[in-house]
């Protein structure tokens, strides 16, 4: 089974990638959960990362946010080498995360929870309130985000008291808000029944196209509906990158989830 290793270096439509990870490696010990992974994401791109249980994904999605040091190998956002950088900094370079698990003020409403990460990308510091034009300009930015995200007919709701799926979509609102260049989605379907999975699609197809979008998920209908590249990992190395018909097409792909119950759409014939 030989693998389909990119030159994360080399120049792509649209110039320098987005995000490149060049000989990225994460050992835990004797365990290489992630070992020489290269590939690139074109700005602008839908690309998601796939592979069977185990092959490492979380562990490279962790790595590519900074939220783990890498064993070796380098990540470079918009070409500028940030393998050293903490989260926080990366984050503040324009690659924003949203988590597996809620990491929203549950008590807070939707609104007040975008308007905090407006605030944190003004720098706004305490209270934001003493020019009455600066409150509405932030409230303003906070409702047109949750407008993009459908949801600004609960902006007043409590976020613990959204549903799951609307939960997610404020994630992704808050995330929005701090402007990214790079939006990572960590398994955002995780939870989700089919018709939110289905209104997420339709969300993340709607992203400003300014905004790259690399996201992780084991929802291949969710994946092959958004992404316009893929990659592949199998027991934490670089199988193959690709559009999407190559992907459902590779022989290695298909051996490496041969058996894997929850994958057998990757392997239908797209219709008409």
């Amino acid at each position: 089974m030989s693998a389909q290793v990119p030159d994360a270096g080399a120049a792509v439509a649209g110039g320098v990638p987005a995000v490149a990870v060049e000989g990225l490696s994460r050992h835990f010990g004797s365990l290489k959960a992630v070992h020489e992974v290269t590939f690139a994401v074109r700005a602008g791109s839908r690309h998601a990362v796939i592979g069977p249980n185990g092959a490492g994904k979380s562990t490279l999605f962790a790595l590519i946010a900074g939220a783990l040091p890498a064993t070796a190998g380098r990540v470079r956002l918009h070409g500028d080498d940030v393998t050293s950088l903490a989260e926080h900094a990366r984050a503040r370079r324009g690659l924003v995360r949203t988590f597996q698990h809620s990491s929203l003020f549950l008590s807070a409403t939707a609104r007040e929870n975008v308007l905090l990460a407006v605030q944190r990308r003004h720098g706004v510091q305490g209270s934001p309130w003493r020019a009455v034009g600066r409150r509405r300009a932030l409230l303003e930015e906070a409702d047109e985000v949750l407008g993009q995200l459908h949801l600004l007919d609960r902006a007043g709701a409590a976020a613990g008291a959204l549903s799951h799926g609307e939960r997610r979509q404020l994630e992704v609102a808050v995330a929005l808000a701090t402007s990214p260049s790079v939006l990572l989605l960590d398994e955002p379907a995780a939870g989700m029944s089919p018709a939110d999975t289905h209104a997420f699609q339709q969300i993340v197809l709607g992203l400003p196209q300014e905004v790259t979008v690399l996201l992780v998920e084991h929802d291949l209908d969710l994946v092959f509906g958004v992404a316009d590249t893929v990659t592949v990992l199998h027991l934490g190395e670089h199988l193959i990158t690709g559009e999407p018909a190559q992907v459902r097409a590779s022989e290695a792909v298909q051996q490496a989830y041969l058996g894997a119950e929850d994958t057998s759409d990757l392997f239908l014939e797209e219709g008409p």
